[in-house]
């Protein structure tokens, strides 16, 4: 006891170290209300202390030796009586075991209650060394780890193909839970368990020279799943494929379209299969709607965790609450438009309003709301779901996407009959919107007359805060960022470096930035009248719309994102 009362405080030892000045720290204790706990991760947060560095701190702190973990790998042998799951979720590495004590390394010495637990959980005495938790996470990486998680997976999600009959409803297959699979069934399951696991939007499978090639999209950006495969287990892969979807198996020189339904343990999640002919072979991309996960995040989806602006924010909500009208979501594939629309229903889902949506597919599933799932096949078109949605008396109706004149001149009645109607289009920004109406036929005059607002968005990745730090940016970048040197040159701008959290991208999760127009009667009257798109567009910016480009800087000044990633995703033109 008397040892734990003369432990130095966290802030004593950064000090002792020369790690952080004093007053550094002290203004980070006061901003803190005097309140030690986080003093660590705040610092590391506001880039002035590297997590390395942290963990020196805390291991000089609570007396244990430090350890970097360079190319550590786990004893294979630990792995038959420790779950890896128990490793990454506290996390830790056994490292060597002597008179039935086992040293581990751990990231966070103070948790106490937690050691206590793992001690039990294991059954053994502990002993302990302090490292980063990048560092913990990169020996398990490196380590049989992986491979061990994904059998662990494997075996909790005993995954069984789930068909629709004719009436609709679900018929388990259990041939894909057989014993005896064969190896292009276990690759392709672990392909989809591992994909599920890094939080992958799509797979792609690709056929090259000599090596099948599979990647997944994460937070919008490819990487490797896993080292390129033997071009023999191509075709038995993309054939496995086929079977699942219902394909023609015979059939390799023309696109196929399909999808199917797996359930994994208590979990339904739907795969949409597309198959192109290439010149090396077939290359595959599946979309993973993973319903459950997206439904509980749903409920708790607001809109201020998208990422908007707060001005843009004020101004959406505004809209969202008209009594009719209609609001138009805009930007390219995979932008993040129906998430926000999903964030705006669940803000406007009182008991009060009929709420029905039709979409192609159902992403999410909303309680309270009734939504209508399109069926091209049956001849359950958006346009004709949209006729018989009028005769439910709404009150506010989502349309999933325009893609017609017949969906958009009956979505235009909708909103001009008293009817809040939230739909999304495909177009570049804000007025692109305005052409792309044109162009299907819509009359302008009663386009614009239905019209509340459009926001255009697009998503950017967020640094990772394990591995963001700041950085120098040369004066180049800046120039071809269309930035003022001058004016930026002792601005703080942040990277991430990588790190086992992110894969090595530097990047978590993603959030949106948004360029909000709303029809005010005067820039109603602008478009009416014709007049150039610069000057309108001027007009707008008058009247306080932010641009996605300075919705974007916003976003690298406050060291959210970095300069590279708004530049691939905005065009400097733009602000």
């Amino acid at each position: 006891m008397a040892r734990s009362l003369a432990r130095p405080s966290l802030a004593e030892v950064l000090v002792s170290q020369g790690v952080v000045p004093k007053q550094t720290v002290e203004d980070a204790l006061h901003r803190l209300g005097g309140v030690a706990a986080t003093l660590g991760q705040t610092l590391m947060g506001e880039g002035l202390l590297s997590e390395d560095q942290l963990a020196r701190a805390l291991a000089a702190q609570y007396g244990h030796p430090y350890d970097p973990l360079t190319d550590f790998r786990v004893n294979p042998q630990y792995y038959e009586t420790i779950s890896v799951k128990l490793m990454q979720r506290f996390p830790f590495v056994p490292i060597a075991e002597r008179a039935g004590v086992l040293t581990i390394a751990i990231a966070d010495p103070q948790n106490l209650l937690g050691l206590d637990e793992l001690e039990l959980l294991i059954g053994k005495p502990l002993d302990r060394v302090v490292s980063s938790k990048s560092a913990i996470l990169a020996a398990l990486e490196r380590s049989e780890g992986s491979s061990q998680a994904l059998r662990e997976l494997e075996a909790e999600y005993r995954s069984v193909l789930v068909k629709e009959d004719d009436r609709g409803e679900e018929i388990l297959t259990v041939d894909h839970a057989a014993e005896d699979q064969s190896p292009a069934v276990k690759l392709l399951d672990s392909i989809l368990l591992s994909a599920m696991q890094r939080r992958a939007s799509d797979i792609h499978i690709e056929a090259a020279d000599r090596a099948t090639k599979v990647k997944l999209r994460v937070d919008g950006i490819l990487i490797p799943a896993m080292e390129p495969l033997d071009i023999r287990l191509h075709a038995p892969l993309v054939s496995r494929l086929k079977v699942m979807s219902e394909l023609d198996i015979a059939e390799r020189r023309v696109p196929q379209d399909g999808s199917f339904r797996m359930r994994l343990d208590r979990k339904t999640v739907d795969f949409r299969v597309s198959i192109l002919p290439s010149v090396y072979g077939e290359s595959v991309v599946i979309r993973i709607l993973d319903r459950e996960s997206i439904t509980t995040g749903v409920s708790a989806l607001k809109l201020e965790r998208l990422g908007f602006n707060p001005e843009d924010l004020k101004r959406f909500r505004r809209a969202i609450t008209r009594p009719y009208g209609m609001v138009l979501a805009t930007g390219p594939t995979g932008s993040g438009k129906t998430t926000t629309l999903y964030a705006a229903i669940s803000e406007m889902n009182t008991l009060e309003d009929k709420l029905i949506t039709i979409e192609d597919p159902v992403e999410y599933q909303l309680s309270g709301v009734v939504q209508i799932p399109v069926n091209e096949k049956k001849g359950l078109t958006f346009a004709r779901g949209l006729r018989s949605i009028l005769r439910h008396d709404p009150d506010k109706i989502m349309v999933g996407e325009i893609r017609d004149a017949e969906t958009a001149q009956i979505a235009i009645q909708s909103a001009l009959t008293g009817h809040l109607v939230l739909t999304t289009v495909h177009a570049n920004n804000v007025f692109d919107v305005i052409g792309r109406f044109a162009s299907m036929g819509i009359d302008a005059y009663n386009f614009l007359a239905a019209l509340n607002c459009v926001l255009a968005q697009r998503l950017v990745r967020i640094l990772c805060p394990s591995c963001r730090a700041p950085i120098k940016v040369e004066q180049t970048i800046m120039e071809e960022s269309g930035l003022a040197y001058e004016q930026y040159k002792d601005t703080l701008f942040y990277e991430g470096k990588g790190c086992p959290q992110c894969h090595g991208t530097g990047y978590r999760g993603r959030k949106c930035i948004t360029e909000f127009l709303d029809l005010t009667d005067e820039i109603k009257e602008m478009i009416l009248a014709e007049r150039p798109l610069s000057e309108i567009r001027y007009r707008a910016v008058t009247d306080g719309m932010i641009t996605l480009r300075q919705s974007a800087l916003k976003k690298v000044l406050n060291g959210e994102t970095s300069l590279r990633e708004i530049n691939r995703v905005t065009f400097s033109e733009e602000g």
